[in-house]
């Protein structure tokens, strides 16, 4: 079997294009993904408020149990039967985003029921609001508990990502389909978008553990 990695050196910059869309469209459904994630966790805090506890846990089961392929296409091919266009790129951070949010949505509730109850009892028999006492005293510790898991389901964000390419985003799975589409050097190419995952999912890796041993050096991790 002969390698010819020529399609990609001279496609290079289509890829690196692409790579740089990958990037976009991962942290825009990463902010997306931890805004939903708060909310929807915070409201499966107090089954209590039933209405709130019913609509948030309603939203986990439908986006936890169907494919994330499906719920962009419904974003992308299924909004214009209602006469709602949207651009290829909002759909796919969009549909990511609250695909990975119903994810971190349980990070963030598993974070802060591990805090000891005794800090809020604490805060509230000194008088403290109970939205003060989660803000400045549950959450930021929470918050530190959450890193690993978060780190993984970045990772997972980075990596489904690649579905994107089929609502038509030019993301770096499209550009290399692009290149293949014309060399026919298949293997080559995936190899070389498999090598730019591997990047990304790494780097972010190391950024998040290197965010973690600061916190821990600093004392705030115990």
């Amino acid at each position: 079997m002969n390698f010819d990695f020529s399609p990609v050196w001279n496609g290079w910059h289509e890829l690196a294009h692409g790579t740089l869309v990958t990037v976009e469209v991962t942290i825009g459904a990463i902010i997306l993904g931890c805004i939903v994630g708060l909310i929807i966790g915070l409201g499966r805090l107090e089954p209590r408020r039933r209405v709130i506890y019913g609509l948030c846990s309603a939203y986990l089961s439908v986006v936890r149990g169907t494919p994330l392929l499906v719920q962009l296409f419904i974003w992308f091919f299924g909004l214009p039967f209602f006469g709602i266009e949207l651009p290829a790129f909002f759909c796919g951070v969009v549909g990511m985003g609250m695909y990975s949010g119903a994810y971190v949505s349980e990070v963030v509730r598993g974070a802060i029921q591990s805090i000891d109850r005794g800090q809020m009892e604490a805060a509230r028999s000194l008088g403290m609001p109970y939205g003060l006492a989660m803000r400045t005293i549950i959450v930021p510790q929470a918050v530190i508990r959450m890193i690993p898991p978060l780190g993984n389901e970045f990772v997972a964000v980075i990596k489904n990502s690649s579905l994107v390419s089929l609502v038509t985003i030019a993301d770096v799975m499209h550009e290399g389909q692009k290149i293949i589409s014309v060399s026919y050097r298949s293997l080559e190419v995936y190899l070389a978008i498999a090598v730019v995952y591997f990047v990304l999912t790494n780097l972010t890796g190391l950024a998040l553990r290197l965010a973690e041993r600061r916190l821990a050096v600093g004392g705030l991790v115990r």
